[in-house]
């Protein structure tokens, strides 16, 4: 039964009422007058038409089609900001992410950086701030005679101007990072105390090596405003405050700044500092990169039996068409800023990654955060790092490498350097057309859209829950959603039938399943990872605190957690 279903609409296209839904509140291409995009076919085909302009003209028909045939059954989702605005006649950004530019700690420099984040806002886009260059609250604003008002002073207004957005395109998200070092960093992470204050905001601490190390040590750590001393403190003491209040109120999440410099394959030309809203992405300023997800979910042929198995043919093809897809984003995709614009084109940054990988477990009979689990995520990134960057090789070779591209620098990398042979021969032959290649989004309105399939590598939530929708009226309404694994299984053996023991869900994980399966899907991914270590409301704050420190032990570049807490509250319900 489709809820939302008009004249035009393909029955049976959609696996649930929630995908039509989603479709036609994001993704649909309407005016005003009327709806263009009448099918879920018709916003295929324009998105892949759209893609196509970036080609040849006689490669056009073929290259639209091959784009059109990998979203077609939702197995390739394109990130929203591309679903929502190739192909049409929209001034948006195919890209979801962006990091703006370094904040001069001046009046001027601060509200032209604000403008700017408003129109990359308005243009769809989500944004990170790094707001440790900005003096310190009380410190001496020279020339006025006063003290500063500091970054969190900042943060606010970029906060407002984030919640004025949100009633014309949707709502607003932004990421704000500061340094463990800065001398307002125990502000920061204190900052959402307030349950109505910065909303709008994610917050991230800026942690490094020689930090953690301080907190192994139990040494003293130094809080520092231009290369001076302000305070000492205990790292563990500064440490502590982080995990409690991550233990109380979900934020702030921790980057791992100095690995992520560190492994950056584009480190010679960039130093990272922020990242996009929902920390799959760090970028450098001005930094942006349009994505794009393979949904494992639909690539599962014969599943629920002894006989099930991943089809590797069909995703190494859908990881070749993203790779150019998105690399053809970047040509048509428009910009806030000329910064941003030249920052895309001259380094060439795409995310392909991939989503549904719980509900492809539990079709294949794995269970999520097994060692099982964590072999197969781990081939399943290694076969797409090699696919993608292989692709790349040879879209350098018709279309030349990214402009900044340095062969003896990049190649000098870690994650080049673990590459298969074949793929490394194809980079020292041809160069890369792309600076940055792999990346895991959290894509949880799209695998909505691609028929409720589990999100990124997160697990299931829950077999069935429910969530309150906007129906066409606008009214609010709870309705009740099976994932998609469920709904093929119920599809497959009716509702009797006991679900297998491979049917688990977040209620049923240990925080160290989740951190397994993020620190094996890393080591295959350039970029970040948005992922969430769901934690039992009842953890002890020592087990607590131990999930940030095993993650940097693993490898990981940064981590998230989620406690039912009174500040932030539980997400959906289950039924």
């Amino acid at each position: 039964m489709y809820f939302f279903s008009e004249p035009g609409f393909s029955p049976g296209v959609f696996d649930q009422p929630i995908s039509e839904q989603v479709w036609r509140s994001k993704y649909q291409y309407k005016t005003a007058l009327r709806d263009i995009d009448l099918t879920v076919f018709d916003t295929w085909t324009r998105v892949a038409e759209g893609l196509a302009i970036a080609e040849p003209i006689d490669e056009r028909d073929f290259v639209s089609k091959q784009f059109f045939e990998a979203m077609s059954s939702f197995k390739l989702l394109p990130g929203g900001r591309i679903l929502s605005g190739a192909g049409t006649n929209r001034k948006v950004s195919l890209s979801n992410t962006f990091v703006m530019r370094t904040i001069p700690d001046s009046l001027e420099g601060i509200l032209d950086v604000v403008k700017e984040a408003a129109l990359t806002m308005k243009m769809g886009g989500g944004i990170g701030f790094d707001f440790s260059t900005l003096r310190p609250t009380g410190a001496d604003v020279r020339g006025l005679d006063c003290p500063a008002a500091g970054p969190l002073a900042v943060m606010d207004i970029c906060d407002s101007v984030c919640r004025m957005l949100v009633s014309g395109t949707g709502r607003g998200a932004m990421m704000a990072t500061m340094r463990i070092d800065h001398p307002n960093i125990e502000e920061f992470v204190k900052a959402k105390s307030d349950p109505a204050r910065m909303r709008n905001f994610n917050l991230s601490v800026l942690v490094s090596d020689e930090f953690m190390q301080a907190v192994e040590n139990d040494s003293d750590w130094f809080l520092v405003w231009e290369n001076k001393k302000t305070r000492q403190l205990k790292a563990r003491d500064l440490w502590q405050l982080i995990m409690r209040q991550n233990y109380n109120s979900a934020e702030p999440g921790v980057l791992f700044i100095d690995r992520i410099n560190r492994v950056n394959p584009l480190g010679y030309l960039e130093k990272i500092s922020s990242t996009n809203s929902c920390a799959e992405q760090p970028l450098p300023p001005n930094g942006t990169c349009p994505l794009a997800s393979i949904n494992l979910a639909k690539l599962i042929d014969r599943p629920f039996t002894e006989n099930a198995r991943f089809l590797v043919e069909e995703y190494c093809k859908l990881g070749e068409t993203a790779v150019r897809m998105l690399d053809n984003a970047l040509d048509i995709s428009k910009f806030a800023t000329e910064a941003q614009r030249r920052e895309a084109r001259s380094k060439r940054r795409i995310g392909v990654g991939i989503t549904g990988v719980a509900d492809a477990l539990i079709m294949l009979g794995i269970k999520y955060g097994s060692e099982a689990s964590m072999r197969l995520v781990e081939e399943w990134m290694r076969l797409l790092q090699n696919t993608a960057y292989r692709a790349s090789a040879e879209l350098s070779a018709s279309r030349g490498p990214f402009p900044l591209f340095d062969q003896e620098l990049h190649c000098q990398n870690r994650s080049i350097l673990s590459l298969d042979g074949d793929v490394r021969k194809k980079i020292d032959q041809y160069g890369l057309r792309n600076g940055m290649i792999t990346t895991i989004a959290p894509t949880g309105t799209t695998s909505m859209f691609g028929g409720n399939v589990s999100s990124g590598i997160e697990p299931v939530f829950a077999t069935s829950y429910l969530r309150t929708i906007t129906t066409q009226n606008g009214n609010p309404t709870k309705q009740r959603i099976d994932d998609y694994a469920v709904s093929r299984f119920r599809a497959l053996f009716g509702d009797a039938a006991p679900l297998t023991d491979a049917f688990v869900s977040v209620g049923d994980l240990q925080p160290s399943d989740h951190l397994r399966i993020q620190a094996a899907a890393q080591k295959w991914v350039d970029s970040g990872i948005s992922k969430t270590v769901n934690c039992p409301e009842d953890i002890g704050f020592q087990e607590f605190q131990n999930i940030y420190r095993s993650a940097f032990e693993q490898g990981c570049k940064g981590c998230t957690t989620y406690r039912p807490n009174k500040i932030t509250g539980s997400v959906l319900s289950e039924c």
